[in-house]
């Protein structure tokens, strides 16, 4: 074996690899926030009893958990420009992310509605709710606390996943800092190596921030 390591090259280079992980934290936040809110959108589709409107979230929930997140990836960025419609990278992989967030956290926020007595939406209506109002007041707020794993867990496929960013040509995230850093100093092993750490440290944050959450507003 023939190769050297040489920390103190790479070292030197964790600056602009924590830019870009500032920049994957933030496509994975946007991500999160904008897929909760089609998540939840798909659900209320799907009981809706509208043939339309449901079928819309079926396929939408079968493509983004029956495909490749690469895919959908590629879809966003090569699929619509080839219908004219141009993204840059960023968004593309905003986009896909999004995508595959919201059909699976469309799926986990079904699988919390079936745990909620169809009673508790009923006394709502009882007392005067409409549907919506029932949903936003009553259902939703448990529907959110008991799918609060899978949101933390679909949160960290989130960071993870824009490492598939470099294959639509994204080079601003923590991802693609480290590949462009190494085809500059072929330092491989050690930029991927801290690449790795970095992504660990930020799962590991996500997931404290998580706990402490969960401690805070479900203690019972």
């Amino acid at each position: 074996m023939n190769y050297t390591f040489q920390w103190k090259q790479a070292w030197s280079k964790l600056p602009q690899m924590l830019d870009g992980a500032l920049v994957t934290m933030q496509i994975a936040v946007l991500s999160m926030v904008i897929g909760i809110v089609i998540a939840i959108a798909l659900t209320l589709f799907r009981q809706s009893g509208n043939r339309v409107l449901s079928g819309i979230a079926t396929v939408w929930v079968e493509i983004a958990r029956n495909t490749p997140a690469l895919f959908q990836i590629y879809m966003a960025h090569f699929g619509l420009a080839g219908l004219g419609i141009h993204l840059s990278p960023y968004n593309s992989l905003l986009l896909g992310i999004t995508f595959n967030n919201a059909g699976y956290l469309a799926e986990n926020f079904r699988g919390a509605l079936k745990a909620i007595p169809d009673t508790q939406a009923r006394a709502g209506w009882s007392l005067g709710m409409s549907k919506l109002q029932a949903f936003r007041y009553i259902i939703m707020p448990q529907m959110l606390r008991i799918s609060f794993p899978t949101v933390t867990n679909q949160m960290v496929w989130a960071v993870l996943m824009t490492s598939l960013g470099v294959t639509v040509g994204m080079n601003s995230d923590l991802y693609g800092v480290t590949q462009d850093l190494n085809a500059l100093t072929f330092r491989t092993f050690e930029l991927f190596a801290m690449a790795a750490v970095i992504f660990y440290v930020i799962v590991k944050i996500i997931q404290a921030g998580a706990w402490l959450i969960s401690r805070r507003l479900f203690r019972y």
